[in-house]
């Protein structure tokens, strides 16, 4: 499990390995990762926007940016959370993604909260023993 607190907001991630979903003789490495967003803070939000940076075992880097998450914007109140899970593909069998939520408090602050950097990581993955 990844964590991190950015102004009270808690994010944290738990990526696994789609096997199923997956194809590796084509180069089709898909994750799935659970989300939980918790407002530990003292002030509603709403999450408006997502950016996310999602890079394979190349170096290669795709940046994603859209509205909300699943097709919602959801509410947070104090004390709340809110969890779901989406799906990355990759062509190599490891990778790592990062990013960050804007979010918009009752008051019309933005924050930026951080997405804590996770691990993309398969049993496919070919580590050289030195």
């Amino acid at each position: 499990m990844y964590e991190q607190t950015t102004q009270g907001i808690c994010v944290s991630v738990q990526p696994s390995f789609m096997e199923t979903h997956s194809a590796p003789e084509d180069g089709r490495f898909v994750w799935a990762y659970s989300i939980r967003i918790e407002n530990k803070g003292r002030q509603t939000v709403r999450l408006m926007t997502r950016h996310w940076e999602i890079t394979d075992a190349r170096g290669e880097t795709h940046e994603v940016d859209g509205d909300g998450v699943i097709g919602e914007q959801p509410v947070i109140d104090p004390g709340n959370s809110f969890e779901y899970t989406s799906g990355a593909p990759l062509a190599t069998p490891s990778g790592f993604m990062v990013g960050s939520y804007r979010m918009e408090t009752d008051t019309g602050e933005s924050i930026d909260v951080a997405i804590p950097a996770f691990s993309l990581d398969s049993p496919y993955l070919n580590t050289p023993i030195h």
